[in-house]
């Protein structure tokens, strides 16, 4: 495919995010149901979690949204501890939440297996339901989200992060999440075409940006500043609001591109104040969600609604992944090829 003439693969499985998370939801929902039953049953006094790359941030979505609407800590654990280190695990009693698109990466499995030999559960969010890890787990919830052909993954890390929530919700018994997660679909589709065209000149030109978010937004902005690098070679770094002010500000000069991406839960005053202090320091702020604010202090970005922060932050997501397609292409790269990446990264 010719990059510059033809719609790159990043863009068009982008577009599919919303029909990824229609099938998920169909196809998986028994499966979604059986590990919140699960859970339920478990009642564990923590869940673990263990991805890599794009999944890992999925999986720290989940950990940001289960600890704030459920209280119960989710805790990552580095393959390395079993694949390197091969250390024993005491997992009696707690459940570990695997996340990997194509489910063949030997640490992943590594951990999974001494997962389980230190009494955990093990639920696996997969793409390929034949793969290794789903063979291992003792529950697999297959994503849906189809062949992913662009190396950068994006429906199916949406898939993933709708999968987080799904388990979530029914975990919990949240009938709210739940009325989201059932318009999510939608707002996906209408998240590809939302006019982030703003911020696409400001980052081609630089050569670093901020991404920032806080709670269960600062996966998002570690997704989207990971995107930013591997498909565009932009040196763009993600911060948590509160972190963010702690020393990193101070790199800020006239014109500095910064994207936030600010939901509406109660991190959103912090998320102002930040967006206010980075505007004073002169950066160029690109707000994605609504935020307080003139329009001279802050460039607005649109986020597609579905009645709830966690779910709007990933319509943010597909909205951002549309608009780095483009910002890669603008800078000359073509994004699903990136030079030193291939789809399936085996580590140990």
């Amino acid at each position: 495919m010719n990059a510059a003439n033809s719609a790159s693969w990043m863009a068009r499985e982008t577009a599919e995010s919303g029909d990824a998370v229609a099938r998920l939801l169909d196809q998986s929902g028994n499966a979604i149901r059986a590990a919140g039953k699960l859970l339920r049953d478990l009642d564990p006094r923590l869940v673990a979690i263990c991805a890599r790359g794009s999944s890992n941030h999925a999986a720290a979505f989940f950990k940001y949204a289960t600890e704030t609407q459920i209280g119960l800590p989710v805790v990552p654990i580095g393959p390395s501890i079993a694949s390197v280190y091969q250390t024993p695990l005491r997992l009696s009693g707690t459940a570990m939440l695997l996340i990997s698109q194509s489910g063949r990466s030997p640490d992943l499995l590594a951990m999974a297996k001494a997962a389980q030999q230190g009494g955990a559960k093990i639920i696996a969010f997969v793409n390929d339901a034949a793969s290794p890890a789903a063979e291992v787990a003792d529950l697999t919830i297959p994503l849906q989200a189809g062949p992913e052909k662009s190396v950068a993954a994006t429906k199916s890390c949406i898939a993933s992060m709708a999968a987080g929530l799904a388990l979530l919700a029914d975990w919990s018994r949240d009938g709210v999440l739940n009325s989201a997660l059932a318009e999510l679909p939608g707002a996906l589709r209408a998240a590809v075409a939302a006019d982030w065209s703003e911020m696409v000149a400001p980052l081609v030109a630089t050569r670093s940006a901020l991404i920032i978010g806080r709670g269960v937004g600062y996966p998002i902005a570690m997704e989207a500043a990971l995107k930013l690098k591997e498909t565009a070679s932009l040196h763009a770094e993600p911060y948590s609001a509160a972190e963010v002010l702690h020393g990193p500000i101070q790199i800020v000069q006239k014109g500095f591109p910064v994207l936030l991406f600010r939901q509406r839960d109660a991190a959103g005053d912090s998320l102002d104040h930040c967006a206010a202090r980075l505007a004073n320091a002169g950066a160029q702020v690109f707000v994605a969600g609504a935020a307080n604010g003139s329009a001279k202090d802050f460039t607005h970005l649109p986020v597609a609604s579905s009645n709830h922060p966690a779910t709007e932050l990933i319509s943010a997501m597909v909205s951002c992944y549309a608009t780095v397609d483009r910002i890669a292409r603008a800078r000359g790269f073509d994004p699903d090829t990136p030079p030193l990446l291939k789809k399936v990264t085996e580590t140990l």
